[in-house]
């Protein structure tokens, strides 16, 4: 049988290393999508919605926790980091994804954008996109990054701002209006997501804390069994994301009602729903639950 004959070992070291630099750049271009327009990288969905709806279609925004999945746990890929690190600003909020924190704060540089400072966490608690003015003032502060992002775009994004703040503003003043004359104010969650909305007269009564992962004690459910008798509490609420089992558990228990509160920390796929769409979908079930006169 012929067969073709051997390179010399350099000649086949050195065609080697120029098949690997060959594909370098093939490497690099798959490491993301770009399109030409600059990227913004969100951590998770209402960050995503914010730059979006202030962005249209400036921006290529990439929101780095997929459909139906926890933020809270949220580990970044290789290619995920590629994003942030080629991105021209990566938007996220310190203390949600510990992973994601490290991830920016290693590979974005100066392109990051930290926006705890910007909404005044109260209480390590990074659930402030369920209060829509801090939620406005974090779309204050995406629309300034975007604007020195793309100068050549920033009365868009100026004009985006304000639409945007006109709806959030609304959306603040509905909660107010429709949670004022209750005869309940005690709202049992799944996880601690809900304090921001303390302002609105509500006291939140939480199965698990910050994380939706953590598993309540035995002596914390004996707790909320009394809270929900002695309070005449008629619904609990569980999530979209997370699992609804102990919340459900606790509602058949007690012969009352389970309901979906969302925390919105993320949108199920395929789902018609935004953040907007959500929040009025929530104050329709605390309104219902809590007995508020309309």
């Amino acid at each position: 049988m012929y067969r073709l004959p051997l390179l010399p070992r350099r000649s086949r070291s050195l065609k080697v290393a120029l098949a690997g630099l060959l594909l370098l750049p093939l490497v690099a271009c798959s490491a993301t999508d770009d399109d030409g327009r600059p990227t913004v990288v969100a951590s998770f969905y209402p960050l995503a919605f914010l730059t979006q709806q202030i962005a249209g279609d400036q921006v290529r925004v990439v929101n780095l926790t997929k459909p139906g999945v926890e933020p809270h746990d949220l580990d970044p890929s290789p290619q995920q980091v590629a994003e942030i690190s080629g991105a021209d600003l990566v938007v996220y909020v310190d203390g949600l994804s510990p992973a994601v924190d490290k991830a920016a704060e290693q590979n974005a540089g100066k392109q990051a954008l930290d926006l705890a400072p910007d909404v005044d966490l109260t209480d390590d608690n990074p659930h402030f996109w369920l209060d829509p003015i801090r939620m406005e003032q974090a779309a204050v502060a995406i629309e300034a990054r975007l604007a020195s992002v793309d100068p050549d775009h920033a009365a868009d994004f100026e004009a985006n701002l304000a639409t945007l703040s006109t709806t959030l503003k609304g959306l603040d003043t509905a909660y107010a209006t429709g949670l004022a004359d209750c005869r309940r104010n005690v709202v049992v969650t799944s996880h601690d997501a809900f304090g921001y909305q303390a302002k609105y007269g509500l006291k939140f009564a939480p199965i698990a804390g910050l994380s939706p992962d953590a598993e309540p004690s035995p002596a914390k459910l004996g707790e909320l069994r009394d809270l929900i008798k002695a309070d005449g509490i008629t619904t609990v609420f569980s999530e979209t994301i997370a699992s609804p089992k102990l919340a459900r558990s606790l509602a058949d228990e007690l012969g009352i009602t389970a309901a979906v509160l969302d925390p919105i920390e993320g949108i199920e796929n395929g789902s018609p729903d935004d953040y907007v769409s959500l929040m009025k979908a929530n104050l329709a079930n605390l309104e219902k639950a809590n007995g508020c006169e309309s």
